[in-house]
């Protein structure tokens, strides 16, 4: 059980005591809603995701949860982590890149998904600028002549080489999704590894002044390093076709379609435990961050601040500068429970 009750005998209570109970600890209760109760999160082991988590642990706490030293696996596992108890919530479910590990963990029976933690999250795939314009290269579907592909490729094979997810990520699966959907097997090469090491490569590239192709997501560091507009383009896809269909999801960023759903990130609770702790429910509908914001965190991340102490450091400076905002939600959590 997630709540260690307290054994108090209704019979020993003084008149003096009760009287206690019922105004001064009504105002502790009302402060302090998670006293007692232990929270165990489970995040991803990326390091540039853990900012917003430790902004939740934060409210958490400030509710009087227990909060425990974060889980980490890999997204798949996590939701499976949360379905079955093992932890007790996350903040970093890709509402549709990640709905298959969802459903398949055991989706609305088990879980919860609650609140907007990022809005507006991108994601998809980008060239040097400087290569678009020389080439004109606006589409996946350049890269399917022989001469547009050449310029890409890094090892001599002759396809273009795409620097794409870890195996076992969400857009891993929906990177292989589209070099079928869109024919790109002959034309492009989908490099899967590391994913920060890769891109590490990649922006060398970059620097030494070759053209590159790569995959990447909005919020993170990359994103302030190879600048939208600046250094980088988004390629479009020649339609929409994304691994569990596509019926009304958008795929459009300002007027391009990137081949991926324009996500939000949302928190996720094991069933039991929401229904249980409604105020810890409150909190993280509402705790909400801007991709700007995680970008900025991740750049400093990039910049050497990339300790734990340093990512703790940056949540407390971001809830410092929106405390209006954060009160306001430890207020509406709060009051879910008078």
């Amino acid at each position: 059980m997630h709540i260690e009750f307290k054994q108090l005998s209704r019979k020993a209570l003084t008149a003096t005591a009760l009287f206690t109970l019922s105004f001064g600890g009504a105002v502790q209760a009302q402060s302090q809603p998670g006293e007692g109760i232990t929270v165990a999160p489970i995040f991803p082991s990326i390091a540039e995701e853990r900012f917003r988590g430790e902004i939740a642990i934060a409210g958490l706490k400030e509710l009087g949860y227990e909060v425990e030293e974060p889980k980490e696996t890999e997204y798949p596992a996590m939701m499976l982590g949360i379905s079955n108890g093992y932890a007790d919530f996350t903040v970093h479910l890709w509402e549709v890149l990640h709905d298959n590990f969802y459903q398949k963990a055991g989706g609305d029976d088990t879980m919860v998904k609650t609140g907007s933690i990022i809005p507006g999250v991108l994601q998809g795939y980008l060239i040097d600028k400087k290569t678009a314009d020389a080439y004109n290269i606006r589409s996946l579907e350049d890269l399917k002549k022989p001469e547009i592909a050449k310029l890409f490729d890094s090892d001599g094979d002759g396809k273009a080489d795409l620097t794409g997810c870890n195996p076992g990520w969400g857009c891993e699966l929906t990177i292989e999704h589209h070099m079928q959907a869109y024919n790109l097997g002959d034309y492009v090469e989908h490099n899967r590894g590391s994913y920060f090491a890769l891109m590490a490569d990649t922006i060398a590239r970059y620097q030494a002044g070759q053209p590159i192709l790569y995959y990447t997501w909005v919020p993170q560091w990359i994103a302030g390093v190879l600048v939208e507009g600046k250094d980088v383009e988004w390629l479009e896809v020649p339609f929409t076709s994304l691994p569990n269909g596509e019926e009304g999801v958008n795929t459009l960023y300002e007027g391009k379609n990137l081949g991926f759903a324009i996500d939000k990130v949302t928190a996720v609770m094991n069933r039991d435990f929401a229904e249980e702790n409604p105020a810890a429910q409150a909190f993280l509908s509402q705790v909400q961050i801007t991709v700007a914001d995680e970008s900025a965190q991740n750049l400093k991340m990039q910049n050497g601040e990339k300790s734990m102490q340093d990512i703790r450091r940056h949540a407390q400076e971001w809830i410092a500068a929106n405390r209006n905002t954060f009160d306001g939600w430890l207020e509406q959590a709060r009051a879910v429970t008078n």
